[in-house]
């Protein structure tokens, strides 16, 4: 799978897109949020609809990273503020870690 349109923001989010509905099926998603805090996700398990995306909050002090291998998805650093869309295309399940922290970790179902 490839993924686009990647950055790591500050203020308003970025978005990964994955798979071949791309930034099309963004505009009509439903946006889900998931926040870091205290070197934890704040939610072990979120389900989500084909074509939503997760909003990424690095509400903590440190620096994160979100990674999805299944996705061969990869944030790079997410610095304290930033925000990180993840758009969830495909049926199927889905463990996002903390490349940096890998006891955080957070499964996402999408149906």
């Amino acid at each position: 799978m490839k993924y686009f349109g990647f950055k790591a923001s500050t203020g308003a989010a970025a978005l990964v897109a994955v798979g071949s509905l791309g930034a099309i099926s963004a505009l009509a998603s439903t946006s889900h949020v998931i926040s870091q805090v205290e070197k934890a996700f704040s939610t072990k398990k979120m389900e989500v609809a084909v074509g939503d995306s997760i909003t990424f909050v690095n509400d903590d002090k440190v620096k994160h990273n979100i990674v999805i291998k299944k996705m061969d998805v990869s944030s790079g650093i997410q610095k304290p503020g930033e925000k990180i869309d993840v758009l969830f295309d495909k049926n199927g399940k889905f463990k996002v870690r903390c490349g940096i922290h890998p006891k955080m970790k957070v499964t996402v179902v999408v149906k």
